[in-house]
């Protein structure tokens, strides 16, 4: 699918000043990049950019710092990061706004690369104070959003600062929604979702909008246990989003021939590293066992549906992955998109994460950078960061 949105290839950067945003929300190690998987994503647009001319001016958040300076939260050490990524300096800014920041805007030269400190250090940002964002506006002569793991926000970085400048979106923006959009608009057949994680609440809307189009819907993780209570079943002390029983139940109904839940489980008295576990079927959890990954029937079972599927997209674990013992269910639904030919996306958050852990990410069609917006994508739900966006 096309991205209706002008981007970095539709206007003339040579000479021009860029604010571009990213989501450079990493996680840090003290004070090193732990993991620098979104940096790495924004470098085809930095490159392109530098590589027509442009001065860039990074913007981005990092963590919740609740519009107050938080010096464990300072972009300083992301700033380093991209440097060693990019062979160039990139100075981090004493702040995102100001005069001095201005200053040093305005002397920028083409080639150039620095990065504003934390945006989220002003409360501006997440009210979407249009004083804040017409501030940041001043820094560019053009905006460029590539973030698209905060495309879900209306914040004055993501929304605000499109108001008072030319906007377009950059390459990983590009990608995402020709590979979420794909999957919405175009996919080929069978399509298989698989959908795991903790909470029934966070995938409803996803499961509405996804089961009218899916050939098979395969439940695993703790939500899977919400849906087997629905059908009856005793599940232990596993973890239930009662609240959200009757949907299970609806959803059940209404989509009897496409879901597929667990037929086994791996359960053990407690969650934690090295504890005792046994494989029982779905319908004989011990009242006093937590289940912690799906059972090896239920791992075989998902394997080939989503090994011969031509669509896959995938958006959570199915299990307690981090945990040796149960973090085989996950390892399977991981090769088996390694191994598909059809086209793979990962759905961001505690799916991207245990695909790289599994060292699969590259085995992938794609990996989304934003858990949250790509569940909203798949929703059916617009984003406003991209909304703002200059059309084609």
């Amino acid at each position: 699918m096309r991205l209706n949105k002008q981007t970095v290839r539709d206007v003339d950067v040579s000479g021009k000043r860029i604010l571009l945003r990213c989501d450079f929300n990493v996680p840090l190690d003290g004070q090193a990049v732990a993991d620098d998987t979104r940096i790495v994503a924004a470098l085809p647009t930095i490159n392109y950019l530098l590589d027509h001319g442009a001065s860039i001016v990074v913007c981005s958040h990092l963590g919740r710092p609740k519009g107050a300076v938080v010096a464990d939260l300072s972009l300083a050490s992301v700033a380093q990061r991209l440097a060693e990524l990019l062979e160039t300096q990139v100075p981090i800014l004493p702040d995102c706004v100001g005069t001095a920041v201005e200053h040093a805007a305005d002397a920028m030269a083409p080639g150039q690369v620095v990065m504003l400190e934390n945006v989220r250090f002003h409360p501006e940002e997440e009210a979407n104070d249009p004083r804040f964002a017409k501030s940041l506006s001043r820094l560019a002569d053009l905006f460029v959003n590539d973030a698209f793991g905060t495309a879900h926000r209306a914040h004055a970085s993501t929304v605000g600062v499109a108001q008072f400048l030319p906007s377009v979106a950059g390459l990983l923006i590009e990608k995402e929604i020709e590979f979420l959009g794909g999957i919405l608009h175009e996919p080929q057949r069978p399509f298989v979702a698989v959908l795991g994680g903790a909470k029934v609440s966070d995938k409803i809307l996803v499961i509405e909008n996804l089961a009218p189009m899916v050939d098979k819907l395969l439940i695993g993780g703790a939500m899977a246990f919400t849906f087997l209570k629905a059908e009856g079943k005793e599940i232990g002390k596993s973890l239930l989003d009662e609240s959200n029983l009757p949907f299970a139940e609806q959803a059940l109904g209404n989509f009897a021939d496409k879901i597929a839940l667990p037929v086994d489980v791996v359960i053990a008295p407690e969650l934690t590293a090295g504890t005792a576990t046994r494989t029982v079927p779905a319908d004989d959890i011990d009242p006093n066992q937590y289940g912690g990954d799906i059972g090896v029937e239920t791992q075989d079972m998902f394997y080939k549906t989503v090994r011969t599927a031509k669509t896959v997209f995938w958006n959570g674990p199915m299990g307690v992955f981090e945990i040796e013992q149960f973090s085989h269910g996950t390892r399977r639904i991981a090769e088996a998109m390694a191994e598909s030919e059809g086209v793979t996306v990962v759905g961001g958050g505690d799916s991207a994460a245990a695909i790289a852990k599994f060292g699969l990410a590259d085995r992938v069609s794609h990996v989304s950078t934003g858990g949250g917006a790509s569940l909203e994508l798949l929703e059916g739900r617009s984003l406003p960061a991209i909304s703002a966006l200059q059309d084609r």
